[in-house]
């Protein structure tokens, strides 16, 4: 396999999690009885650019399909993050109603109904026609389209060139990733600013963050690398900032390369200084990921066999891609995790790939009582425990596997 930016050959592996189907391809009852697409989950450096990505296997159409269950609105943390960016954004750059804010990958209208309710004009693009529904019905104007460069042609001929264009999570979702970071350079005026915010390699890796990696997301995000990408394709940064997000993120400030009104701040150069001192340019760096990974395997899947063995309940709250890889990398069946719960209802009623896990509503936690909650998106650990504290009622107990397994005192 050739590197998806510079197309060096790619030799240096980061970590193996066997097989997997794409970790939103929830399942109903009709699907769970056909057989399921399962496709290996392995993940390669690149020592040309330090891109981190997957094997070449899933394509996009099938990962984004017509049944994405994915929508951004069911956190209320992340619309908080979501309302607090769009204010920053207006007073830092100077929106006003003659401005025009483009956000690629909408979701379900999360952070542009900010937008709109201050009067900004705006549009969405969002391939995924489930969330692109639920936007449209917040009364935003989405594009149903991969972006790209040939999309992003199309919107600057409608005259929907953007002053601010948002990428909040995307950028690790692409597999052609010149032709995406290329579609910014030219929707922007002359004068716009595009931001992108992705998951930090550097967390991802002192963290212990493995089941942030799934199909759906193609790279894995350095600033030395994403730095690399942007200059080879038409943009510039000028600021970086650090994120709480997603358990530890970078927000990337851009302009276009022949053009911006903003100087590069040190926060860029001192960034890059850390990951260099990291060791991010070294083959060494990546070396040790694969064991972290399986420690984390190993013990998860000892507390639910020993859970079991005791004769306590297990259930799990957040039907979470991470989760899914994480379920799938331990080989957990609904034997030893008996349901998950999840706010959204595009959710309920399925199951989890893979693991097969029936994934149902909140009231089912409550009725069934069981004795342990896994909170399978950990990075919103503080927001479930706050709405789950009832669970301590009954003596239950919360439960996060990553980056080791913690188990809440009784």
């Amino acid at each position: 396999m050739k590197c998806r930016h510079c197309q060096a050959v790619l030799s240096l592996p980061f970590v193996d999690l066997g097989s997997a189907p794409p970790s939103n391809a929830y399942l109903t009852d009709e699907s769970l009885h056909a057989p399921e697409k399962h496709y290996p989950l392995r993940v390669l450096v690149c020592e040309r650019c330090w891109l981190v990505q997957t094997e070449d296997f899933a394509q996009a159409d099938e990962l984004f399909d017509v049944g994405y269950a994915y929508f951004s609105g069911f956190s209320t943390s992340w619309l908080a993050h979501s309302e607090r960016y769009v204010v920053d954004m207006i007073e830092r750059f100077g929106l006003t109603a003659s401005s025009h804010v483009v956000e690629i990958a909408a979701n379900d209208g999360y952070l542009l109904q900010y937008v709109q309710a201050r009067g900004i004009p705006c549009t969405g693009v969002e391939p995924t026609a489930s969330t692109a529904a639920a936007a449209r019905a917040k009364g935003i104007s989405i594009v149903g389209d991969f972006f790209g460069v040939r999309l992003a042609g199309e919107l600057v001929a409608q005259g929907r060139q953007a002053d601010l264009a948002v990428a909040n999570n995307v950028l690790a979702h692409v597999p052609d990733i010149n032709d995406f970071v290329a579609g910014f350079a030219l929707l922007l005026k002359p004068r716009g600013v595009a931001t992108f915010e992705f998951p930090h390699l550097l967390k991802l890796v002192a963290e212990n963050q493995f089941d942030t990696i799934y199909h759906e997301h193609f790279s894995y995000l350095s600033l030395t690398a994403v730095a690399r990408i942007l200059a080879a394709n038409g943009l510039a940064i000028f600021d970086v900032q650090e994120l709480s997000t997603h358990g530890g993120s970078l927000r990337v400030f851009a302009q276009r390369a022949d053009g911006g009104a903003h100087r590069r701040g040190a926060a860029v150069d001192e960034m890059l200084r850390l990951e260099q001192a990291a060791g991010m340019t070294t083959a060494a760096y990546y070396a040790g990921f694969q064991q972290q990974a399986n420690r984390v395997k190993d013990a998860f899947l000892r507390f639910l066999l020993d859970a079991k063995r005791d004769g306590k309940r297990v259930a799990a709250y957040g039907a979470a891609a991470k989760g899914n890889t994480l379920l799938n990398y331990a080989g957990v069946r609904p034997d030893l995790l008996a349901f998950v719960v999840d706010r959204n209802p595009a959710k309920q009623g399925k199951f989890l790939p893979g693991s097969r896990i029936p994934i149902v509503d909140e009231r089912h936690l409550q009725d069934s009582r069981p004795d342990f909650v896994v909170i399978l998106p950990w990075n919103l650990t503080a927001e479930v425990t706050e709405q789950l504290a009832y669970i301590h009622a009954w003596g239950g107990r919360f439960v996060v596997a990553v980056p080791g397994l913690q188990v809440a005192k009784g």
